[in-house]
């Protein structure tokens, strides 16, 4: 696949980037040069080889799915500017 100066233009207006006539060959080159390295990629065998996140092996870090502050409202609404009757007072925003 090859990238023409049409191209390199219509990629620069999508990702809202200004170039200059005189970058334009410049950037075509680059860009055929990427694309070259890809294709090269394409042809690495990979057969056998498990998909990875990380070069070193990790687990996810989880916890338990506990609730915490359900039986403590007190301490939940010490931190609200205003609070009545167990509840969160906020102001009104619609008329």
């Amino acid at each position: 696949m090859s990238v023409d100066a049409t191209t390199v233009r219509r990629i620069a207006r999508l990702a809202r980037i200004a170039v200059k006539d005189e970058e334009v060959e410049h950037l075509q080159g680059e860009l055929n040069a990427i694309l070259a390295f890809v294709e090269q990629l394409g042809e690495v065998n990979v057969e056998g080889v498990e998909p990875m996140t990380s070069v070193t092996p990790m687990a996810m870090k989880s916890r338990a799915d506990v609730v915490t502050d359900g039986d403590n409202p007190e301490a939940v609404l010490s931190n609200a500017p205003q609070s009545e009757d167990g509840f969160f007072l906020v102001p009104k925003v619609i008329e």
